[in-house]
């Protein structure tokens, strides 16, 4: 297998015909020029020594090494190993809510902000386990599936914002369904969810979806962000400013408060663990701890292909080549003036 490790430089061979024609151009403009100086006839005796061949050949082994110079850059590689790397972890689906009651302030700087930093975190801390990102708020949705993918992980979390979900509401057991559903259940990995929510369950079926899990063996953990005494959910433009807080239908402040039974009882019924979210600590580096001590399976293997470097195959030759090209004059060799003698004598 061979490939090529800056291909990007591949791009400058595009110039080697176009040079080949400017030389083309300026060779065929210089003829033009002596052709008025002097006839074409006196130019053997006004350049006696001139050859008409050296020129064009010392510019094509220039125009060759320069190819093979680009080439050695671009750096060939060819495939010399190739072997299997086992793949071990569990895997984990973290469920998060991102309904407008996750923008109260009662955790800083926002019970989204906060869950999406320690969720940040939990990926960096990662290794070999596969992580998935079940968005909801009145339905739900796969951010992104499975995948031991960090960087890319990160990248779909930083997206994430209330907009990610238009329908409103808190759809817990939507979410658990798809989060079930979309585990891979043809390995023995462990699996494990994590819902991260305020606990306002306003739809779906809860009981089914942990029946599911149990009968699967997929334990549910939960973080309650929030307070239960209620916080209100600030209202902010386009640009940034606040324009006060959330109001129903008679004008008063709505409070979103943090329903722990709910989460509680969804843990326990699952083999889980519940923790509730504060400003001070990390709860999914607590999760993280609990499923470190779950046995970790192998699931699956990819393969990898080592590759060595050849891009001196290239390199040493041009180098060679404008070696000799140096050594290449611009006169006619001993030997053409001496055949070119002997033909003028005979004729």
């Amino acid at each position: 297998m061979i490939r090529f490790a800056h291909s990007s430089y591949l791009y400058f061979l595009y110039l080697i015909p176009l040079l080949g024609v400017l030389y083309w151009y300026t060779l065929r403009k210089q003829n033009n020029i002596l052709e008025k100086f002097a006839n074409s006839k006196l130019h053997n005796v006004l350049f006696p020594l001139r050859s008409k061949i050296k020129s064009p050949l010392k510019f094509g082994i220039t125009l060759f090494a320069v190819a093979l110079i680009i080439i050695a850059l671009a750096n060939p590689q060819v495939g010399t190993k190739i072997e299997e790397v086992k793949q071990i972890g569990i895997d984990v689906y973290i469920l998060l809510d991102v309904s407008r009651s996750m923008a109260a302030e009662d955790i800083k700087p926002s019970r989204l902000e906060k869950a999406k930093f320690e969720i940040a975190q939990l990926v960096q801390k990662l290794q070999g386990d596969r992580i998935g990102l079940v968005i909801f708020a009145g339905q739900a949705y796969i951010q992104f599936p499975l995948t031991s993918d960090y960087s890319a992980a990160s990248l779909f979390l930083n997206a994430v914002d209330f907009n990610s979900v238009p329908q409103p509401g808190t759809a817990i057991g939507p979410a658990l369904d798809l989060a079930l559903k979309s585990f891979p259940y043809d390995d023995e990995t462990k699996k494990t969810i994590v819902i991260i929510t305020d606990g306002e369950d306003h739809e779906g079926n809860i009981d089914e979806a942990i029946d599911v899990a149990k009968s699967k063996g997929v334990a549910i953990y939960s973080i309650g962000f929030g307070s239960p005494g209620g916080a209100p959910i600030p209202i902010y433009d386009d640009s940034g400013v606040q324009h006060g807080y959330k109001k129903d239908n008679e004008g008063n402040i709505v409070l979103t408060k943090l329903d722990e039974a709910i989460l509680q009882s969804i843990s326990e019924k699952s083999g889980g663990k519940y923790y509730r979210g504060n400003n001070n600590q990390d709860e999914l580096q607590m999760i993280y701890n609990d499923l470190a001590k779950i046995q970790q399976t192998e699931y699956g293997s990819k393969k990898v292909t080592e590759y060595e470097d050849k891009f001196h195959y290239f390199l040493i030759p041009a180098l060679f080549i404008l070696f000799a090209e140096f050594f290449i004059s611009n006169v006619k060799s001993k030997f053409f003036m001496k055949f070119e003698s002997l033909r003028k004598a005979d004729s």
